[in-house]
């Protein structure tokens, strides 16, 4: 959801020590919390009354949008490397044992 690394956690940790100092830090950062906790929940309330006023299934529209991840760059560049699922055995095929590989030679190289 959020892009932050541990240096940037860090910065805000020392930016919210220098402003509220060590013994009121700790009442800052449960306070926050309890904020956001509190603006979640508003945020799902209102999707849900939204939701219901409007007659709309949102089940439905999330199938739909999970649906579409699979159309995602990433996946699609990844289907396309694949190995062709032709050039498998079929199943029950008895597969050859893999040729042994050469010895490593780093002068070949």
């Amino acid at each position: 959801m959020f892009d932050i690394g541990i240096g940037e956690i860090l910065l805000v940790a020392i930016v919210g020590l220098l402003i509220f100092g060590p013994e009121r830090l700790p009442r800052a950062a449960a306070d926050a919390a309890k904020w956001l906790n509190q603006l979640r929940s508003m945020a799902s309330g209102a999707r849900k009354d939204l939701a219901d006023s409007a007659g709309i299934d949102l089940t439905e529209t999330v199938d739909t949008v999970k649906s579409l991840q699979e159309f995602h760059p990433r996946r699609l560049a990844a289907g396309f490397l694949k190995d062709d699922p032709a050039d498998e055995a079929p199943k029950g095929a008895v597969e050859k044992p893999a040729a042994p590989r050469p010895a490593f030679d780093p002068d070949a190289t």
